[in-house]
Formats: C-alpha cells, structure tokens, sequence
C-alpha cells in the first residue's frame, strides 16, 4: 500500500511588523499595494491609531503604562511599554523565518519599542531585518537627534539595519512637492525595501535564490544601505542597475566597502538571460572582490517591457570597522589604538652649518629673547608680538637704539 508523502517545502514565513505611527503607516501602504507572501503586524502605544490599521495582527502595547494614549514623543515610554507586552510580541513572531522591523525613528513608541521587538526576535532565532527611515530636516534637531540615538540601540540586536534617510529624498521631490507625497514617496522607499528581499525568497524566478542564501548575506552583517532602479527599452538592464547602484539613497556608500550584495532583478516573461547576466556583471564591477554577491529574479507578468533592479549592499559598519582597526603606512600596518610616539623637534637641516654659525644663531636668539621679556606690557598689548623669522628684524636696528628702548 502506497502513502502519500507531502515533499513540497514549505515557504520560508515572513512577518513585518510596524511600530509606532510612522511604521504603522508603512504597514498600510504595503498592504494597499498588495505585497504578496508576508504577514503584517502593527504594534502601538496608540490605541486610536491602531484602529485604523488594516494588519491581520494589531498589537497594542504598554496599555497599563500609557492607557492607550501614545508615548508622548518619548521613546523611554516606547520601551517601557514593549517591555511590559515582552510576551505577546514574542507570540505574534513565534513561528517566522524572517522579520522585517519598520518604523520611523525620531518618535516616542517606534524609537523606543523597535529595539526590544527586534532583540525578542533574535531571541526566537530568526532573521531579523529593521528597515527604518530617519526624518525630513523640516522635522526638527530633536527628532533627528532622538532618530540617531534610536538607530544607534536598534542596531545592536538586528541582523542588518537599513536606513532610509529621507533627506536623500528631497532632491528628488523637489521643493513644490506636498507634504503628503513627501511621506507617501519615504513609505514607497520603504515598501521597496522590504519587497525587494521578500520576493526573492517568495516569488518564482527564472534564477531562484532560497532564503539561506538570504540569510547567508543579511545575518549578522550589521549596518546595509538600498538602492533601485527602473527603465525600459533596449538598454534596460545596464540603465536599471546603473540608476540602482547611483541612487541618492546610495549616496556616498562605495559598495566595494560591503561584505553582501544582495540584486533583485524584476521583470516580465521577456527577461533574457543576458539581461541577467549584464547586472550582474555591472554588480560585480562595483563590488569588491570578497563580497558575496547573490543576483536573483522575480518574473511579473504584468511588466511588459519595464525592467527594475534593487540593490541591497550589507556589512557596511563592518568594513568601516576593519578600516578603522589598522591604517597601512609606507607597506606597514600601523594600529589606530596604538600610542602616539614622540617626535623629535631637532632640525637636522641646521647640521650642515658649520658648528660656530649654529652657536652665532643660538646667542643671538637668546639676545632677542631677553629684549623682549623686558618689553613693557602696555606695548604687547597695543601690538602684535612678532614671533618667528620676525623676531630677527629686532637685530637690524643699531645697538644705541635698542638700548635707548630699554
């Protein structure tokens, strides 16, 4: 008697959650624009605003602690209350291969929450990515200074943390552009974030990447940047992944610094294997030659004949780390830490003089030094006090003078 065995490997699960207002957010627009194979989770302080998530999964936090009135734009509030609900978080991530973190840092509840969120999933052992933006300059010092604390606590117990800084936005959106395409362009940037990664891993591809391939470039690299791009025609695969690799969100990032490269190529059912093959190639040429670099496809038969790349560089602080531990000097590695030895102030250019020239010098400095210790102070203070080569002016004035001036 035969039995039927399911063989069919299950996809790797992944879950986003949202936290705080501005994560929340997020979580909409990528439920609105039908992102395809995740699971959404919504966590806030602010029981309003979760009303008005549309995330299977709502999670409202630090209810003792805030009574369901937000966190007051203080993200020790946001971290008390994550901590409070530790359990519940941990239950509505129980079960992901992948979580992706998103929020916008500079608030009260996703500043202070995402970093317990993200340290409870690494806990559980799973592949825990942030994807965070920081804020507008038109947002305030503060928020920006309340952001880059935030990023520099979530950074500790995420896999790989990718910023989005909306600054690197306004270029693009130009100085007429509302305020409300100004947000909806950053929940965009960060939807593409997220997609990009995720529909590797769960979208059939001419050229498939698993999700240990992922997990092989993300985990534990630490700080990551992203780029896309998209274009058409008969040179569509260079112009997508040029405009990639050159986005302002790229911006002063050198891709032979990342330890992974991470390439999504999106196309339709024309997509050639030398369009494949020329990102790549174009990829590779940027990237050092250590890097891992997994190219993967995603086919989407409604692109007829647009082609989009997006590039995920990791390990970013990491290599800025190495760099910072040595420097190398003249073909010697010389550590950074390493105490600075004195140096010598002897000038050995004056050695070529004969020995009763250099002792000539050496008294006449010291003749002007003695002057000047004389000098009365209401003069130093009505003029500058020569120094240097000046100092040997003095002696071109007759003896007689100079004594006179005592």
């Amino acid at each position: 008697m035969f039995e039927l065995v399911d063989s069919v490997p299950k996809n790797a699960v992944i879950k986003v959650v949202g936290v705080g207002g501005g994560g929340g957010n997020a979580v909409n627009h990528m439920e609105n624009t039908d992102l395809e194979g995740v699971e959404f989770i919504c966590a806030n302080t602010d029981a309003q605003a979760l009303n008005n998530m549309i995330a299977k999964t709502a999670l409202h936090i630090g209810g003792e602690l805030t009574k369901g009135l937000g966190a007051g734009a203080n993200p020790e509030i946001g971290r008390q209350a994550a901590l409070e609900d530790r359990e519940r978080i941990a239950t509505a991530l129980a079960g992901a291969d992948m979580v992706f973190i998103t929020a916008g840092m500079g608030g009260g509840t996703g500043t202070g929450a995402a970093p317990i969120v993200a340290e409870v999933a690494r806990e559980l052992g799973i592949l825990t990515v942030a994807v965070v933006t920081k804020p507008f300059p038109f947002e305030g010092r503060r928020r920006k200074k309340v952001a880059e604390e935030g990023i520099r606590e979530l950074q500790e117990h995420v896999d790989s943390l990718i910023i989005i800084p909306n600054e690197k936005l306004l270029p693009v959106l130009g100085k007429n552009c509302s305020l409300v395409s100004a947000f909806g362009t950053a929940n965009d940037v960060l939807k593409g974030a997220v997609q990009g990664i995720a529909d590797l891993i769960i979208r059939p591809g001419m050229i498939n990447v698993d999700f240990a391939d992922v997990r092989t470039v993300m985990s534990e690299m630490g700080m990551a940047m992203m780029g896309t791009g998209q274009a058409r025609g008969e040179n569509r695969a260079r112009e997508a992944a040029e405009a990639a690799i050159n986005s302002p969100l790229l911006e002063d990032i050198d891709l032979k610094g990342a330890s992974g490269v991470l390439v999504n190529i999106t196309a339709g059912l024309d997509l050639s294997l030398g369009e494949f093959s020329e990102v790549g190639d174009l990829v590779e040429e940027y990237a050092h030659e250590d890097a891992t670099v997994v190219v993967g496809t995603v086919i989407d038969p409604e692109l007829t004949d647009e082609l989009k790349v997006t590039v995920v560089a990791t390990g970013l602080a990491r290599a800025q780390a190495q760099m910072a531990e040595s420097r190398v000097v003249n073909g010697s590695t010389t550590p950074v830490s390493a105490p600075r030895q004195p140096v010598s102030t002897t000038d050995f250019s004056q050695l070529e003089l004969p020995t009763v020239l250099r002792n000539r010098q050496s008294e006449e400095k010291s003749r002007v030094a003695a002057v000047e210790s004389k000098a009365e102070p209401a003069a130093e203070s009505g003029s500058a006090k020569k120094t240097g080569t000046d100092d040997m002016d003095f002696l071109d004035i007759p003896a007689f003078l100079r004594r006179q001036a005592d």
